[in-house]
């Protein structure tokens, strides 16, 4: 057990996301890098990474399994059933809560494969989580014992907004929350292109166009004003904004944005 009110945090799979919820992590300050422990596929690879956040790197997901209170799922999900099937036994007679990153898998799941007495989360964070600014979507539905929802909002709440998710409509709030930052991203890059057009630098389109969205997330998030009336706000009749607004919606903007949704949910 760790010296902190958590535990250890085990990674099973360290990629991107892994590793962004542990840079969250040490970022504000709810665990340090020697409460966390990893494996993945590449162990050097895997200790080249964990060793710029002091995380311990170990060689397989059984050494992680013994060493954690808490385990973090964060393989491919055709890579689930193999990853777990020696551990199995482990996790469910230590009453270890399973925390899954795994996109398409459910509380079901993993009952179907573990058994009832699982205490899993399944969740989807996206990757401003790394600086303390993302999404948890949480399943709504799962077996964390009290103790353990604890430890679950104790981690989760200070890098995110953890917003709970019934599992029918899990899918869809995933391609606003975790698919969208790659929409969001080259809104940024287009927005920093037409500054650079005309002739501002490089570094400060990014930077403005990057704290333009940053605001207007949080005026909302404060203050619940529909998006409609925000942009009403800066839509003055006859002047510049609303001239591009309109241009915005001759080439079907919002249109576009919801068929770019379409596209996702219908792989």
């Amino acid at each position: 057990m760790s010296s902190n009110s958590i535990g250890t945090v085990g990674f099973i799979g360290f990629g991107n996301m892994a590793k962004a919820i542990a840079q969250g992590l040490i970022r504000a300050n709810v665990l340090q890098g020697k409460d966390m422990v990893a494996c993945a596929a590449h162990f050097e690879k895997l200790v080249n990474t964990t060793s710029k956040f002091g995380v311990k790197a170990l060689k397989s997901a059984c050494e992680v399994c013994d060493a954690s209170d808490i385990l973090i799922l964060a393989v491919k999900p055709n890579q689930i059933e193999e990853v777990l099937q020696p551990i199995a036994k482990t996790i469910i007679e230590r009453k270890i809560a399973l925390i899954s990153v795994a996109a398409g898998w459910s509380l079901k799941h993993y009952q179907n494969l573990l058994g009832k007495d699982i205490h899993v989360q399944c969740i989807i964070p996206n990757t401003p989580i790394a600086v303390c600014q993302g999404v948890t979507l949480a399943e709504s539905e799962n077996t964390l014992t009290d103790s353990q929802l604890e430890a679950f909002n104790a981690i989760f709440n200070p890098i995110s907004l953890v917003e709970r998710v019934d599992s029918e409509h899990i899918n869809i709030a995933m391609c606003v929350s975790s698919c969208a930052p790659a929409f969001t991203a080259m809104y940024m890059e287009a927005l920093a292109d037409a500054g650079v057009k005309y002739g501002l630098k490089r570094d400060c389109a990014y930077r403005l166009a990057a704290k333009m969205i940053e605001g207007v997330g949080a005026l909302y998030m404060d203050t619940r004003i529909h998006p409609g009336v925000m942009k009403d706000a800066v839509c003055s009749p006859g002047g510049t904004t609303i001239r591009g607004v309109s241009k915005l919606e001759s080439c079907g903007f919002r249109g576009d944005v919801i068929s770019a949704v379409d596209a996702i949910q219908q792989k």
